[in-house]
């Protein structure tokens, strides 16, 4: 008998938007230059990216995470996705990726060229969640430059549901939260700082999505455990977690995170 795995859904924040407690993080669908992962990748064809994709689905997520400094994700998606109204799209603004080397603009003229690009790129006619990708300047990105504030009158106009931060800061977190929807936090057993941020988007009802769940894969090769199911759990036990994202390309690991979820 086959078995039957799915992803179970939660509610991000007060968005209204259900998300499947485990996120499709697409990096390495677009870019294989300047990542942090521990060993080098080629990047995937367009038939590897739809069994990906099939496997995402069997699976239950519904959750896909993207950016524009993730190379050529978004077009890739844009080109690959079926039954639109069937996944929740996360990108984000503020990062670009040129000749190997990020770059970063939060002011309002970029970001509504970044939303409107991202819409192009992803063949869609809405966004459900847009990330700003801070530099590591949280604070001063939502106080000093009109990113924020584009964002709230790009979900007036409807071209977002719901918008917030990837920081890397507690206090730009802290701070997000206050004037947006969502947070996207490091959390895993090494990487703790963000708790505060996540205890009170719990208490604000906010949605939050954990990245880099596995330190960027070097936990798992770091690791003679089963820090794959061991990391997943811890941050889907944190109180007020919406969903972790886990950036893969192997249709194999997809489904065994899965299945660490439901352990």
């Amino acid at each position: 008998m086959n078995e039957v795995l799915m992803t179970p859904k939660r509610t991000l924040g007060s968005t209204g938007i259900d998300v499947s407690c485990l996120g499709l993080g697409t990096v390495k669908l677009g870019r294989n230059q300047g990542v942090k992962y521990p060993s080098s990748f080629e990047l995937p064809d367009d038939r590897h990216i739809l069994n990906l994709l099939a496997t995402a689905t069997e699976l239950g997520i519904n959750l896909i995470d993207t950016a524009p400094a993730y190379g050529v994700s978004e077009q890739r998606l844009g080109e690959l996705l079926r039954d639109r109204q069937r996944w929740v799209i996360c990108t984000k603004t503020g990062e670009e990726f040129v000749d190997g080397q990020s770059r970063f603009d939060f002011s309002a003229t970029h970001t509504r060229a970044s939303i409107h690009r991202s819409l192009k790129r992803l063949n869609t006619d809405y966004l459900d969640l847009v990330l700003v990708h801070s530099d590591g300047r949280d604070r001063e990105i939502i106080e000093h430059s009109d990113c924020f504030e584009t964002l709230a009158r790009l979900k007036e106009a409807g071209n977002i549901r719901a918008f917030g931060l990837s920081g890397k800061t507690v206090e730009g977190g802290l701070l997000a939260l206050q004037h947006s929807d969502v947070v996207m936090v490091t959390f895993n057993p090494d990487q703790q700082e963000e708790r505060q941020v996540i205890q009170q988007a719990c208490k604000l009802n906010k949605g939050v999505l954990i990245k880099k769940a596995f330190a960027s894969g070097h936990a798992v090769v770091d690791s003679s455990a089963d820090p794959v199911r061991s990391n997943l759990q811890f941050s889907l036990q944190e109180p007020g977690v919406s969903a972790v994202v886990v950036g893969t390309i192997n249709s194999h690991h997809l489904r065994d995170n899965v299945r660490a979820c439901l352990d």
